[in-house]
C-alpha cells in the first residue's frame, strides 16, 4: 500500500501522539520509544504485515512482536488504528486497573498482542520460536505452498540486544536459517542511565552477521530507506538468513527539549513539553487522542486490501483432504486423544516391576505421547542422552529441513525455554524442553512468563536432587523444586515410578493454556505397589499409597522418597506405628481439584504428619503443620556417591525410622 505525503506524515504523527497522550494521561509510561519508531511501524503495517482484525488468531497471519515492550503504547495505538477490538477508551485507560492496555503487552489480556513482552530479550527470543513454528508447520505440508508462510516481524531495543538471552536466540535463528524472521533494531543510542556508550560498544552488524543474519542499516526517520530495507528483507525470505534492520532512530523524536534524552525514556514528557512537541509538528494540542478521519481511512483501506490474502488462505484450507486435512485440523487446534491416559498407563504397566530411574521411564512413556499427539515437539539443551526426551522415529530439525520434531537447542537453556514459549503461543505445537533441574535457574524468566501468559509449555527436568551424586553442589538442586512451586499457575510434578510418570505426562498434555514442570530422577528407584490405584487419582496430584484403617500417622513423600517412605513405614510397624503413606507428585494439582479431593487424601484428622523430599523443607511446614516433621536437605549438598549422600542427609530407612521415633516420643512427652 502506498501513502503519499503529507498523509503519511499525518499518519505517523497520529501514531506518535496517541502514545504521547496515553502516557501523559496515565502519568506513567515510556513515550520516547513510540515516538522514535512511528515511521518504522507505519511502513511495516501498511506495506508488508498481513493481518485480519476480524480473525485475530488467523493461523497464517504475520506476527508482530514488540520486544521493546516498554513502548507498549506504540502497539496499542497500532491495534486501535488497524481495527482490532481495542477501543479508544482503553487507550485512555493505559496502565489502569483492569484495562486492556497494561504497562507492558500481555497476550492473554489484549487481542492482537502476540506474546507477552517487557523483560528485555524475551520478545525477540519468543519471535525466534514463532518463526521456527512457521517453518515446521510449512514443512508438514510440502504439497500445499502458502498454507503456512507467515513471517515474524518485530522491534528490539538496545536493552533486548544487551540481554544474554537474545544472543542465544539470535545464534539459534541463524543456525536454523529462519529467514521468515525480520527484526528492526531501534538503535537510538539512549538507555535509562544515559548514552548507551556508557555500557555498550558492540558492533551489532558484525555480531548478527556472524550469527548468519542478513543485516542492513537505515535512518529510521527516512521513509524511502525504511521501505527499501523492508522490501529487501522480505525478498530474502526463502534464502536461509533471518534479517536485522539496524535503524538509527531518535528517542522522543520531535520533542524540542527531550529528543535524544533519557528523560523521554521512562517518564511522561510533561504538559508543557507535550504542547511544544505538538506545536513543532503542527499538531493540535486539543483534542487529545486525535485520529483524523483520513488517517482512519488509510488503515481501513489496508485492512480491506488484506482481505484477499485471508480469503485465499481459507480456500487453501477448504481444499485440503484426507491426511492433510486431518493433520491441519490437529495442528491448528491441538486436542488430547480421549484414550491417551489409557495408552500411557498401558505402557507404564509394561515398564513397572523393576528398579528404574524416572527419567528413563518418563522418556519411554513420552514416546507413546508423541505417537498419539503429532503436535508434541521439543528438545533438550544438549542433554538428550541424559534427559531421554528425543522423539524416536522423527528426524532432527535442521536448516532447510524442518519436518522433524526434535529441536537441538545446544547449551542454551535460557533461549530454549523462551523459544518454546514462542512455539507455544503459535497455533500448531505444544513444546517441551529438557535439561537438568539445577539449570532451571537459567530458564526461570521464561518459565515465569509461560505461567503469566498461560502457555502450554512442558519443562522436563532430570537429575532432580542431591542423588545425582559426584557432580556435587554446583549440580545438586536443593531449592529449585520449592522455588518453582512458588510460581503461580506453574505446576511441578515429581513422579515416583512408571505409573506416576504416565500420570505426569497425561496431566501436562491435558493442561491446556498452562505450563507444567516434570521433575525426574537420575538414580534408579524401587517399584511401588500401586497398580490397583485409579490412574485419575494420580493425575489429580496425590493419592493414598498405603491406607491402614487404624493409621497412627501420615507420611507424605514425592519422587524418589516415596519408596523410602514405604520402607520406613514397614520398619515402623515393628514399633507399633501404622503409617498412611501419601504419594504426592503434585499437591498443587490436588488443591486445584477442590476441597473435597484434598480432604479425601489429606483430611484434617489430627494424625501427626511427616514429609519426605530430598530438597528444602521450609515449604512443607504448611502441609505437616508446626508440630509436624520435615525430612529433607537444607544445605547445598556434597560431592559423593549417592549412597553416601543418603547417609549424610538422613535419607535412609534406618535414619528416617530413628528420626520419626524420636519425634513421636518427644511429642508424647510434651503431651
Amino acid at each position: 500500500m502506498q501513502v503519499a505525503e503529507p498523509l503519511r506524515t499525518q499518519c505517523v504523527h497520529t501514531i506518535k501522539f496517541l502514545a504521547v497522550d496515553g502516557v501523559e494521561k496515565a502519568k506513567s509510561g515510556h513515550p520516547g520509544m513510540p515516538m522514535g519508531n512511528a515511521d518504522l511501524t507505519f511502513e511495516l503495517f501498511t506495506r508488508h504485515l498481513r493481518y485480519n482484525p476480524r480473525d485475530p488468531k488467523w493461523p497464517n497471519r504475520d506476527r508482530f512482536v514488540l520486544s521493546a515492550g516498554h513502548g507498549s503504547m506504540l502497539l496499542y495505538g497500532m491495534l486501535h488504528l488497524t481495527g482490532y477490538d481495542l477501543p479508544m477508551d482503553e487507550l485512555k485507560r493505559f496502565r489502569q486497573l483492569d484495562s486492556k492496555t497494561p504497562g507492558h503487552p500481555e497476550s492473554h489480556i489484549t487481542v492482537g498482542v502476540e506474546t507477552t513482552t517487557g523483560p528485555l530479550g524475551q520478545g525477540i527470543t519468543n519471535a525466534v520460536g514463532m518463526a521456527l513454528a512457521g517453518k515446521m508447520l510449512a514443512a508438514r505440508f510440502p504439497q500445499h505452498a502458502g498454507l503456512f508462510d507467515f513471517r515474524v516481524f518485530g522491534i528490539a531495543s538496545d536493552g533486548d540486544l544487551m540481554e544474554g538471552v537474545s544472543h542465544e536466540a539470535a545464534s539459534v535463528a541463524g543456525h536454523l536459517g529462519l529467514d521468515n524472521l525480520i527484526f528492526f533494531y531501534d538503535d537510538n543510542h539512549i538507555s535509562i542511565d544515559g548514552e548507551t556508550e556508557l555500557a555498550l560498544s558492540d558492533d551489532a552488524q558484525k555480531r548478527f552477521e556472524s550469527y548468519g543474519w542478513f543485516v542492513q542499516r537505515v535512518d529510521g526517520h527516512v521513509p524511502d530507506q525504511i521501505r527499501r530495507a523492508l522490501d529487501a528483507a522480505v525478498s530474502k525470505v526463502g534464502e536461509g538468513k533471518p534479517s536485522l534492520i539496524i535503524a538509527r532512530t531518535h528517542i522522543g523524536h520531535g520533542s524540542p527539549n527531550k529528543q535524544d534524552s533519557e528523560k523521554s525514556h521512562g517518564s511522561p514528557l510533561g504538559k508543557d513539553e507535550v504542547a511544544l512537541t505538538k506545536e513543532a509538528a503542527g499538531w493540535p494540542e486539543e483534542p487529545t487522542f486525535l485520529v483524523p478521519d483520513e488517517v482512519r481511512k488509510v488503515f481501513a483501506d489496508r485492512a480491506a486490501e488484506l482481505t484477499a490474502d485471508y480469503d485465499a488462505w481459507q480456500e487453501k484450507v477448504a481444499g485440503l483432504t484426507g491426511d492433510d486435512k486431518k493433520l491441519c485440523d490437529a495442528l491448528v487446534s491441538p486436542k488430547v486423544p480421549s484414550d491417551l491416559l489409557d495408552k500411557l498407563f498401558a505402557k507404564a504397566r509394561e515398564l513397572a516391576g523393576k528398579p528404574e530411574a524416572t527419567r528413563a521411564l518418563a522418556g519411554k512413556i513420552e514416546q507413546v505421547a508423541a505417537r498419539e499427539c503429532p503436535w508434541l515437539v521439543g528438545g533438550s539443551a544438549d542433554l538428550n542422552p541424559s534427559c531421554n526426551t528425543y522423539i524416536e522415529g522423527s528426524p532432527s530439525v535442521r536448516k532447510g529441513d524442518y519436518a522433524g520434531r526434535n529441536v537441538h537447542y545446544g547449551v542454551r537453556e535460557h533461549a530454549m525455554a523462551s523459544i518454546n514459549n514462542g512455539l507455544a503461543v503459535t497455533s500448531g505445537f505444544v513444546p517441551f524442553g529438557s535439561t537438568f533441574l539445577i539449570f532451571s535457574d537459567y530458564m526461570r524468566p521464561a518459565i515465569r512468563l509461560a505461567a503469566l501468559s498461560r502457555l502450554q509449555n512442558v519443562f522436563v527436568f532430570t537429575h532432580d536432587s542431591i542423588f545425582l551424586g559426584e557432580d556435587g553442589p554446583t549440580h545438586q538442586p536443593v531449592e529449585q523444586i520449592a522455588s518453582l512451586r512458588l510460581i503461580p499457575e506453574l505446576r511441578v510434578v515429581r513422579p515416583a515410578d512408571a505409573l506416576e510418570c504416565a500420570a505426569a505426562w497425561a496431566y501436562a498434555l491435558e493442561r491446556a493454556h498452562r505450563p507444567t514442570a516434570i521433575v525426574l530422577t537420575r538414580q534408579k528407584l524401587a517399584p511401588l505397589d500401586n497398580g490397583a490405584i485409579d490412574p485419575r487419582a494420580m493425575v489429580r496430584g496425590a493419592y493414598r499409597l498405603a491406607d491402614p484403617k487404624d493409621a497412627t500417622m501420615v507420611m507424605i513423600a514425592t519422587g524418589s522418597e516415596v519408596a523410602l517412605a514405604v520402607s520406613a513405614a514397614k520398619a515402623l510397624e515393628t514399633n507399633g506405628q501404622r503409617v498412611r503413606i501419601v504419594s504426592a507428585p503434585c499437591l498443587e494439582a490436588l488443591e486445584d481439584a477442590g476441597e473435597a479431593a484434598w480432604n479425601e487424601v489429606l483430611p484434617d484428622d489430627g494424625l501427626p504428619r511427616v514429609s519426605l523430599e530430598a530438597g528444602r523443607t521450609n515449604g512443607w511446614k504448611a502441609i505437616v503443620g508446626r508440630g509436624g516433621l520435615t525430612i529433607g536437605v537444607d544445605d547445598f549438598g556434597h560431592s559423593a556417591p549417592d549412597k553416601d549422600l543418603a547417609g549424610r542427609y538422613g535419607l535412609t530407612t534406618e535414619s528416617v525410622v530413628t528420626r520419626v521415633r524420636a519425634w513421636l516420643e518427644a511429642g508424647a512427652k510434651s503431651r
